[in-house]
């Protein structure tokens, strides 16, 4: 096999965004690149995922991660972002086709009843818990204590060390005063057409990166605590149908993407349209950190929907620690465990500096970020 510095060195050309794509990256929060994977790494790893076993984990697969390492992703990615390590860990997104059902979703609604195809818009690096598919009863406080006592780990109380079913810890931080984790770059790769609305897309909430890096710096004036349970962002919402819907964007944001033409859940609650990543196999998206996405319901779609997915921290972060392209908390294991650090190292501070100030991990945007917020 191809060590990995050969299939770096094989890649076709050393493709990188147009300004005009740059300017469009910075407005929107994300750029499609059509075509940025070849078509021989497209069917490899196609052909990877027909072979594999029941239960069997291919993220760590030089099919998938080769998406990434051996296309113009990396280019790309260098050159508006800066050096990263090269995932060697990817996250393998397969959404089969279903009708609307039932089931309470992490929002607290039946899954019938949200609209754009299902999705549940968040950003990244949030504990998510299996919500309850009964109607909770008690006070507040006793629904919170169940819901963070009913993970993987048990009941902790309300500790850095819970973990919710998806890895990500409930803080990050000893102090509990960052409740989310974070990177530089959401990058996922289509293996399948996508073109037609409802197939499952990635959908993301446009521009809406503007607004949580503003909340976020809002969050760090008010007390230093930033994401859930932080100010202006309860974790949960008790007034869901199930009531204990996770709270996976702020009101704050929420309310800045909503107008009379969005559609609305049975409760008269109303919810932000977003914009579905209509795309060919061998297509790539890059998108910020903070812009908000789901996934979707796949209900027209002649397959399941494929995106491999890799999250790309810059490596000015933290350069002595590697960020292997699947976690979405990279200051903790990825499993929740703790991490050692250099004395005059607080990775907490620093990965709040980072959700305060988006742009400073992306190096060949510099210059086209000064020009438009100078606009």
């Amino acid at each position: 096999m191809k060590d990995l510095s050969y299939r770096i060195n094989e890649m076709s050309t050393q493709r990188t965004l147009s300004v005009n794509e740059k300017i469009t990256l910075y407005r929107d929060g994300f750029i499609v690149l059509k075509g940025a994977v070849r078509g021989e790494l497209v069917d490899r790893a196609r052909e990877r995922m027909k072979r594999a076993t029941k239960g069997e984990d291919l993220g760590p697969s030089s099919e998938m991660t080769d998406l990434v390492n051996a296309s113009d992703v990396t280019p790309v990615l260098r050159e508006v972002m800066g050096e990263f390590d090269p995932p060697s860990r990817c996250q393998v997104g397969v959404i089969k086709k279903a009708e609307p059902a039932d089931f309470f979703n992490s929002l607290g609604y039946r899954d019938r009843d949200q609209p754009y195809f299902g999705a549940q818009v968040h950003m990244d690096g949030l504990l998510t818990i299996q919500v309850p598919q009964e109607l909770q009863s008690g006070s507040d406080q006793e629904i919170y204590d169940r819901y963070i006592a009913s993970g993987p780990k048990g009941d902790l109380g309300r500790s850095a060390d819970v973990m919710g079913h998806n890895m990500v810890p409930l803080f990050q931080d000893p102090e509990m005063t960052l409740g989310m984790g974070s990177f530089t770059a959401f990058v996922f790769v289509c293996l399948n057409d996508q073109m037609k609305p409802g197939s499952g897309q990635t959908v993301l909430l446009k521009g809406a990166h503007h607004v949580t890096e503003k909340f976020l710096n809002w969050q760090r004036e008010q007390a230093n605590t930033m994401g859930p349970e932080g100010p202006g962002w309860p974790r949960l919402n008790h007034d869901a149908p199930n009531r204990c819907g996770l709270v996976y964007l702020p009101d704050a944001v929420r309310e800045e993407f909503i107008d009379g033409s969005s559609l609305t859940t049975p409760d008269g609650i109303q919810w932000p349209e977003p914009t579905q990543v209509l795309m060919e196999a061998g297509d790539a998206c890059i998108a910020v950190f903070h812009l908000p996405h789901s996934g979707s319901r796949n209900e027209f779609g002649t397959e399941s929907r494929k995106n491999i997915i890799f999250r790309i921290r810059n490596k000015k972060r933290q350069p002595n620690h590697v960020a292997t392209g699947l976690s979405d908390h990279p200051d903790r294991g990825q499993m929740g465990e703790w991490l050692n650090y250099e004395s005059d190292n607080n990775p907490w501070e620093r990965s709040k500096d980072a959700l305060c100030d988006q742009w400073a991990e992306w190096q060949g945007m510099q210059d086209i970020v000064k020009e438009m917020r100078g606009r």
